[in-house]
């Protein structure tokens, strides 16, 4: 029988990706069922961030079981959110909301011609749901929140004591659907375009050795995007994977430079060097679904994103759990820097069997 160590740390970073985050939901939920494994630090951003926050308010507030009904909560009230009030306070754009014209129309306008007001409905359901006061002087778990200053493009990351309202709202904050948010001076935009997440400073900083990587974009989309919608929806895809590829490339960078030092590298370097990281991924579902659906607060794309993240939580506990604090358990080379299929591990018989099912699961997200 297979000996079961306890009180395992792990830190983890959380990609964002829209109505797509359901499925890091998932991953939480069967995580926080463990409880021999313990998070340490999270890296996260955009919607990742809104995770992140649900989770650490759900266990300063009571522990395990109440980090799950916050999460459950957060998304149950994005989905209640529904239509974004700006939407509803706009006939013209209200009555589009069931038709395909409506993305063709609001790309014409930016944010602040069709919502000068800067109505947000995710402000109202974070304010409505989280104390951030708490949060930031009880939460057990470090935060590592990435925001994008618009001006310099560079990442901010906020710190568990400096989370606010306004830091998750910086960290999701898509520039083509809402005004930019202030913070001291400073107008962010969503993190996806500079850290998604940031990994180099969870590696270099957490005192715990391994990361759980939760990847929600697929890598790899093998149809070649004509219309205009596809064309911008896959240079986003590209644009929000780039920050994590540029990280792993450092890493890696890192590594092979210790390789040549007599000892290897000490200080940040050597921690990066040695870290350990693990991946799920949810490419495999996400890749499957139209990418606008990461924009659609579906309550049945959400019911199913969160099963295969709990699914996909469970294969890996049952997989690689026995690697944390020993080795790493995904080759991250291999994975961002090197594969072309952009599925993940999953064999090519199993991919192909599955995809069609998973079609059919979310088809109505799709419409």
């Amino acid at each position: 029988m297979r000996f079961l160590r306890r009180n395992v740390r792990i830190n983890l970073a959380l990609q964002g990706g829209g109505a797509h985050g359901a499925f890091t939901w998932g991953v939480l939920d069967r995580l926080l069922e463990d409880e021999q494994l313990h998070i340490s630090w999270v890296s996260a951003t955009s919607a990742g961030a809104v995770n992140a926050v649900a989770l650490a308010a759900g266990l300063s507030e009571g522990g395990r079981s109440t980090a799950r009904r916050k999460l459950r909560h957060v998304w149950e009230a994005v989905h209640k959110a529904g239509v974004p009030d700006l939407l509803r306070l706009n006939p013209f754009l209200y009555g589009l909301t069931n038709s395909p014209h409506l993305a063709k129309v609001a790309s014409l306008w930016s944010p602040y011609e069709f919502n000068p007001l800067g109505f947000d409905p995710l402000r109202r359901l974070l304010a409505e749901t989280l104390d951030f006061d708490r949060l930031r002087t009880d939460s057990p778990i470090e935060l590592l929140i990435a925001a994008t200053e618009v001006a310099s493009g560079r990442a901010k990351v906020f710190r568990r004591d400096e989370i606010t309202l306004e830091a998750v709202l910086a960290s999701a904050c898509l520039p083509t659907l809402h005004h930019a948010v202030q913070i001291d001076g400073v107008a962010y935009w969503d993190g996806g375009f500079s850290a998604n997440p940031d990994i180099k400073t969870l590696a270099t900083e957490s005192p715990t050795g391994d990361t759980l990587i939760i990847q929600l974009n697929p890598l790899v989309r093998h149809e070649l995007p004509k219309g205009v919608r596809e064309i911008s929806m896959h240079a986003n895809q590209l644009t929000f994977n780039a920050p994590l590829m540029r990280d792993v490339e450092l890493v890696e960078a890192v590594r092979e430079c210790s390789k040549r030092w007599l000892g290897g590298p000490r200080g940040p370097l050597g921690r990066l060097a040695r870290h350990r990281f693990h991946l799920i991924e949810a490419g495999r579902y996400t890749g499957a679904l139209n990418p606008e659906s990461a924009m659609k607060p579906d309550w049945r794309l959400f019911n199913f994103l969160h099963s295969a993240g709990r699914d996909e939580a469970e294969k890996w506990l049952s997989l690689h759990r026995a690697s944390v604090g020993r080795k790493s358990s995904v080759d991250l080379k291999a994975h961002f820097l090197t594969r072309s299929d952009g599925d993940g591990d999953v064999p090519a018989s199993e991919e192909l069997t599955g995809r069609a099912e998973r079609k059919r699961a979310v088809n109505s997200s799709d419409t």
